[in-house]
């Protein structure tokens, strides 16, 4: 029995030794599980954010082509608003599942953001249905849909603990037209 006291320190530190590894392992697995839970709901996060401003930028696309048409607008490829109605349709059959996405997963801001984007984005949409004609009145629509916008994605960027992004705001060079030279 002398033997047995003799050896029960030594035994009480292994026990109590085995007991702070075993201890320190569960919380280090339960910090490591946590850390990968929030970063797989921060990329779902990223991925219902990005579908939805793809969704609404397909709106505003197809709205830029309309304005052209009409002559309010500069796009490039003009677009009658009898072709655009399948785009419209399309785009707004996209928006409305990205945005249950959002609501679900969003941010109190991010979700208040989005909706004061795609308000824009709907006046413009209502605007070329209506055919309307005069620049001005688009410009106003473009400036408000371009705050919008970038009022979504600084509200994603603050709610991803992303560093401050662009602004988007391009600036194009101003063209001299070309002398004729004939």
């Amino acid at each position: 029995m002398d033997l047995f006291l003799q050896q029960l320190p030594t035994l009480l530190g292994v026990v109590v030794g085995a007991l702070g590894s075993y201890l320190a392992l569960v919380r280090s697995d339960q910090a490591r599980f946590r850390r990968e839970e929030a970063a797989r709901w921060e990329e779902r996060r990223l991925a219902v954010y990005s579908d939805y401003a793809r969704s609404v930028k397909k709106t505003v696309t197809v709205t830029y082509r309309i304005a052209a048409e009409l002559g309010c607008g500069t796009h490039p490829d003009p677009l009658p608003l009898e072709e655009a109605r399948p785009l419209l349709a399309e785009a707004n059959a996209g928006r409305d599942p990205s945005g249950e996405a959002l609501l679900m997963l969003g941010s109190v801001d991010v979700v208040d953001r989005a909706r004061a984007w795609v308000v824009t984005v709907m006046e413009m949409e209502r605007y070329v249905r209506e055919g309307g004609r005069d620049p001005e009145a688009w410009q106003a629509l473009l400036v408000r849909q371009r705050a919008g916008r970038e009022g979504y994605y600084t509200a994603v960027r603050e709610d991803l603990g992303l560093p401050p992004g662009h602004s988007a705001r391009w600036r194009l060079p101003v063209t001299e037209p070309v002398p004729d030279q004939r």
